[in-house]
C-alpha cells in the first residue's frame, strides 16, 4: 500500500508535462483579418479594422489549442466607397441588428501535412461550421498565423433578396488572415 501511495504523485507529476495547455498569444500590429469576394466578375478584397482573438496554439498539442476571434462588422473596408457604405446595411451584415460576427474553434485536425481548425462562425445570427486551414510559424518569443477558408455568404443571409443573384455577387467569400503573435 505505502509503494502506491509514493508512486500515484510520481505519476501524476509525470503526466503533468502532458496536460499542459497550449501557448496563449497576444496579437500585434500588423496582423490582418479580411475577405475576398466578387463583383459583377470582378475580384475585390476587404479587411475589418477592429477585431479580437483570443488564441491559445501548439503544434504538438492540437487538442489543447483554441481560437475565438470575434469581429467588429460595421468596421468593414473594401476601397470602395459604395461596397463600404452598403456593407453594414440590412441588405448584407445589418450591423444595427448584428454587429459583431464570431468565430470559435471546435477542434483542430491534420489533413495531409495540412492543420485545419474546425469551428462555428455566427453572422447575422446564424451559426454554422467553417474549417480554415492553419499556417503557424513560431518566430523567437512569437508566431505568424495564417488562415484560409471559404464560405457561402447566403448561407448566413449576406446579400440576401435582391442581392441573392451570384452572377453579380458571387456565391464564395475566401476568409483569410495574417496574424503576427507574441506569447503572453
Amino acid at each position: 500500500m505505502k509503494r502506491l501511495t509514493l508512486a500515484f504523485p510520481l505519476m501524476f507529476a509525470l503526466a503533468l508535462p502532458g496536460l499542459a495547455g497550449a501557448a496563449d498569444y497576444a496579437v500585434q500590429p500588423g496582423s490582418r483579418l479580411g475577405f475576398t469576394s466578387s463583383f459583377q466578375g470582378q475580384s475585390f478584397d476587404g479587411s475589418f479594422g477592429q477585431w479580437t482573438a483570443a488564441i491559445s496554439y501548439d503544434a504538438a498539442k492540437l487538442a489543447a489549442s483554441r481560437f475565438d476571434v470575434e469581429v467588429d462588422l460595421a468596421s468593414v473596408k473594401t476601397g470602395d466607397s459604395d461596397r463600404d457604405g452598403a456593407l453594414p446595411g440590412a441588405d448584407f451584415f445589418d450591423v444595427a441588428k448584428y454587429p459583431k460576427a464570431h468565430f470559435v474553434t471546435t477542434g483542430f485536425r491534420q489533413n495531409g501535412a495540412q492543420v485545419v481548425a474546425d469551428g462555428n462562425l455566427t453572422l447575422r445570427g446564424v451559426t454554422k461550421p467553417v474549417s480554415l486551414d492553419v499556417t503557424f510559424k513560431p518566430q523567437g518569443s512569437g508566431a505568424t498565423l495564417d488562415v484560409a477558408g471559404s464560405v457561402k455568404r447566403l448561407d448566413f443571409g449576406v446579400g440576401g433578396g435582391e442581392y441573392a443573384d451570384t452572377s453579380v455577387i458571387g456565391a464564395d467569400v475566401k476568409i483569410n488572415a495574417h496574424l503576427v503573435l507574441s506569447a503572453k
